[in-house]
């Protein structure tokens, strides 16, 4: 007996040395204990923001603003004076006494110049370099506001997919109570095998209806983890807002005429305008004289001379200043080739603009009229989801007493589930269309 107690007393210290082993495991890699399949659940605007700071369009066109501003930099720095400087080291070969050597010798020279006057070039080309950097942070605005349309179709898209998911589980579990009952029927003599038999096609259609329904879902979830940039094994959920309520539908002109001013697409075609005259007059500028000022210091310093270094150096010693004047006489018709396609780039840029304007406008006009339609459509659909709902009740309970048939309740279900699916679908895209409607007048997508 004392053996059996010994080892039941080393099987609790072995387990006890197990768990503290397991103990420390766990302190020291937490990670390891945690749940790989942990579920990320992200709002709306959790979305956005993870978007703009990790979508491989936005970032490539912030590195193009990144670089736009360092050709401002180097445009503002082309008016200062550059300086230079020079050693030249040589070896030059001489015959002395009937030996040829090599003498060392060394030149040196500074030297620096400033441009006085090209035609209005470089002041020219520093404004264009500005509205450049500003072109390319208003095509950063522009894509973020497209990435964020798309983010919020995507996600009231997977809310859609939920909820229809939920009714049409409802359907389902409608159907199989239906069956059983029906079953319950036919096994007392009461209904014809056909009515039996259409309750379960019924039921399997339903299911059938539920597994769409659900990898509609899944792929919309795909979508937007497409959208986000998100690893595809990363598993994601969207949190559902408390209410999709939209507010009340603005003014058509007074939308469109707060988005031809503001929106980023149309300054950067206005910009782009102003950049291509002033390309136009920096062509121009090729016609016009070019004066130049310049310095420069130097000295040399010959091994096979008398003299010593420093004295050389200083009867070597110069300094020159002076001016340079070139002008054009003929540059074989390259001004005037080059004027008229930065003409024709002004057309182009002025075509650009009106284009936008336009686009943006007929876009607005659209957004209002699905604005229009959804709520039109959310309201009929309201309406007729309660009639269809209540007849499909109905003849349920007159199924049930005997007072309907299979068909007839088979007719008012299809049409209890096409109203349903009317109604999701009109909840959604109302709510949809109406928050790109105010975006466009300037206010941030909310749920």
């Amino acid at each position: 007996m004392t053996e059996g107690f010994g080892k039941s007393i080393n099987m609790v210290n072995k387990h006890m040395r197990r768990l503290i082993l397991y103990l420390i495991l766990f302190k020291a890699f937490p990670l390891y204990a945690q749940d790989s399949t942990t579920v990320t659940r992200w709002d709306l605007q959790q979305c956005l923001d993870y978007a703009k700071q990790n979508n491989i369009t936005l970032n490539s066109l912030r590195l193009n603003a990144r670089s736009a501003e360092q050709d401002q930099l180097l445009s503002r720095s082309a008016v200062l004076p550059n300086l230079s400087a020079s050693l030249s080291p040589t070896l030059t070969h001489v015959k002395s006494t009937g030996n040829g050597d090599f003498v060392p010798s060394f030149n040196t020279s500074a030297s620096s110049s400033v441009t006085l006057y090209n035609g209005g070039y470089l002041k020219n080309d520093i404004k264009q370099k500005d509205l450049l950097a500003k072109v390319a942070g208003l095509d950063l605005l522009a894509s973020e506001n497209d990435i964020t349309l798309q983010i919020t179709q995507a996600y009231l898209n997977i809310l859609l997919a939920k909820e229809n998911i939920v009714y049409v589980r409802d359907v389902v579990a409608t159907s199989e109570a239906q069956l059983k009952q029906e079953q319950y029927f036919y096994d007392a003599g009461s209904v014809a095998r056909k009515d039996l038999v259409q309750i379960q096609a019924q039921l399997a259609n339903d299911k059938y209806t539920l597994v769409t329904a659900q990898n509609t879902h899944r792929q919309n979830i795909l979508t937007l983890k497409q959208l986000l940039q998100l690893p595809t094994d990363t598993v994601f959920e969207v949190v559902e807002p408390d209410t999709l309520m939209a507010t009340s539908l603005s003014p058509l002109r007074e939308v469109q005429q707060y988005a031809l001013a503001n929106r980023p697409e149309v300054k950067s075609s206005e910009l782009s305008v102003q950049s291509a005259q002033l390309e136009l007059q920096k062509v121009r500028a090729g016609y016009l004289p070019t004066l130049t000022a310049g310095a420069g210091i130097g000295s040399s310093f010959g091994a096979n001379t008398y003299y010593s270094y420093l004295k050389q150096l200083d009867n070597n010693f110069y300094q020159q200043i002076g001016v340079t004047l070139s002008v054009p006489i003929f540059s074989r018709r390259a001004n005037k080739v080059n004027e008229e396609k930065s003409k024709l780039e002004v057309g182009q840029a002025q075509l650009t603009l009106q284009n936008t304007r336009t686009v943006l406008s007929q876009e607005i006009e659209q957004a209002y009229i699905n604005v229009e339609n959804a709520q039109s459509q959310y309201d009929a659909a309201v309406e007729q989801l309660r009639y269809t709902q209540e007849s499909y009740r109905i003849a349920n309970e007159q199924l049930k007493i005997g007072a309907a048939n299979t068909v007839e309740v088979l007719q008012q279900k299809n049409l209890y589930v096409q109203a349903l699916q009317s109604y999701i679908q009109a909840k959604y895209s109302s709510a949809l269309y109406i928050r790109i409607y105010d975006f466009y007048r300037g206010i941030p997508v909310k749920l």
